[in-house]
């Protein structure tokens, strides 16, 4: 009983230090992809500085941001690559183009391709939503990698909310682009964050439910080995995880 014990407080323990790693990347990314950028545009607006240089300047925080991570992580990260090109490439063509318009829709652009990028993932033997959540428990791979193999309905639930995000990111870059020139250039940056916030909350909040609704949460975070909710065909399931 007491080896018992000894072992489920150890697999409470690493839920929590999991739990706590993925909020700390999450609050880090928000500081460094949202609130920076916005910040740093007002303060440059306020100092006399021009919409488009104001604009370039605040893109740096993202770019040095993800430029850190790969430098820290001494792997080459190909969704970091992909967001410094997409930085660089609208950078220059503001800088050619001589628009801050142009600028300010980088973010819709670049929040489409990334959401057309999840979608696409559904082709893959392993969609974007179940990939983001080995990466963020990484101590319940082998773990998630067991249930993705036997489970159809928990392959189900994670190809459902691949769908969600993309959609829902499709949705939130077309009002990015039309913020973009539609709305007068102060405006939009600050706005821009706000829809941010809005579309994390709106995607999160249905995850959640989705989850809970499933059993999904219970499996990651209550340290038994139990499959979904109503799922019946999951020990005899045969299926590698690649239909």
């Amino acid at each position: 009983m007491a080896a018992l014990r000894d072992e489920t407080e150890l697999a409470q323990d690493s839920n929590q230090r999991e739990q706590t790693a993925a909020r700390r990347h999450f609050v880090v990314t928000l500081l460094c992809d949202v609130v920076l950028p916005v910040g740093l545009y007002y303060v440059l607006r306020s100092a006399g500085c021009g919409e488009l240089v104001s604009l370039l300047i605040s893109a740096a925080a993202p770019a040095l941001n993800t430029g850190y991570s790969i430098v820290k992580q001494r792997r080459v990260d190909s969704v970091g690559l992909f967001v410094i090109a997409i930085l660089v490439l609208a950078g220059l063509g503001s800088l050619i183009s001589g628009s801050p318009r142009m600028a300010l829709a980088r973010g819709g652009w670049f929040t489409g391709l990334i959401a057309l990028w999840i979608l696409g993932s559904l082709f893959t033997s392993r969609p974007f939503t179940y990939q983001a959540l080995k990466t963020l428990l990484p101590g319940k791979a082998e773990m998630l990698e067991g249930h993705w193999r036997a489970d159809p309905r928990f392959r189900r639930i994670w190809r459902g909310l691949t769908v969600l995000w993309g959609c829902g990111l499709l949705v939130d870059a077309a009002l990015r682009v039309i913020m973009a020139y539609t709305l007068s250039v102060d405006a939009v940056p600050a706005l821009d964050g706000a829809l941010y916030f809005v579309t994390y909350l709106v995607l999160q909040v249905i995850t959640n439910i989705v989850l809970h609704k499933t059993g999904v949460f219970r499996l990651l975070f209550s340290g038994q080995g139990r499959g979904p909710a109503g799922s019946r065909d999951s020990a005899a399931a045969k299926d590698d995880g690649t239909a």
